[in-house]
């Protein structure tokens, strides 16, 4: 099973957040590493739970960051 992670900035709070409604969860982090090894942890604990972990279990961690230039 492959879910998506949808990965965002948060320019006013300063954390990037992740979020899949598939699994569900929202994560969030100060930095963009420390969210994706969270963000495996957290998703890993919740399919477990509801009984939903596959042998060939994907995430797909889509990245968007805007940035002011002007």
């Amino acid at each position: 099973m492959n879910y998506i992670i949808e990965v965002n900035w948060d320019e006013t709070a300063g954390v990037w957040y992740a979020v899949c409604d598939d699994i569900p969860i929202v994560v969030e982090s100060n930095s963009f590493d420390a969210l994706i090894e969270k963000t495996k942890i957290v998703a890993f604990e919740i399919l477990e739970l509801n009984n939903k972990l596959t042998k060939d279990l994907k995430l797909c961690f889509k990245t968007n960051h805007w940035a002011r230039i002007a």
